[in-house]
């Protein structure tokens, strides 16, 4: 079972993030579950959200608490909460900024783990971008397929569609796609690094 913890705040579309998850392993022919932690948050309050991605039907229901991934949609939570809490050491994470770990602090931290399994995405931008709201989750979505292979993009595009149309869903659509194109950049930078 792969098991994801999306951090960011209310009203960034964090538990949206986890059910297009959910349905582009569904796609797939996965089983798929994903839950908050708590019920709608007032905009801007920390929020967590919860994926698990298995072969099998997923019986287990408590928050994740040793995620194999990590999408942080909001790093300013870094220095509120301890979102690295339990993360396996061979775990993903994916930081929405347009900075490095270095730059913000996390050096130590990136200096511990697989270069390959870390990485950052300015989601935010990508969002005002393409659909013009400053909502990271649709990006951080294809970015984690293009990071961890975990689910594929064309999967993220159905679960688009099946939750927006439109101008709307159309712009997600390049937002996805983009984000996957720079995850899969810096993931050829870093394996020749």
């Amino acid at each position: 079972m792969f098991q994801i913890r999306i951090h960011g705040r209310g009203g960034q579309g964090v538990v949206t993030a986890t059910e297009m998850l959910s349905v582009a392993a569904f796609e797939e022919g996965r089983h798929a579950q994903a839950f908050p932690s708590f019920g709608s948050e007032r905009t801007g309050a920390p929020v967590v959200a919860f994926c698990r991605i298995d072969d099998k039907e997923i019986r287990l229901r408590e928050p994740i608490m040793e995620p194999d991934a990590l999408i942080i949609q909001d790093p300013t939570l870094l220095h509120q909460i301890d979102v690295f809490a339990g993360l396996k050491p061979d775990g993903y994470v994916l930081l929405n900024t347009h900075h490095t770990f270095e730059t913000i602090g996390l050096g130590d931290f990136a200096k511990e783990r697989d270069r390959g399994r870390l990485c950052t995405l300015p989601a935010t931008q990508l969002g005002l971008k393409h659909v013009g709201r400053p909502i990271p989750n649709v990006p951080l979505i294809a970015g984690f397929a293009a990071l961890s292979d975990m689910i594929q993009l064309a999967s993220v595009i159905k679960a688009i569609n099946e939750k927006f149309s439109g101008k709307v869903a159309e712009g997600n659509i390049a937002a996805a796609a983009e984000a996957y194109a720079l995850v899969k950049e810096q993931m050829k930078e870093h394996a020749h690094a």
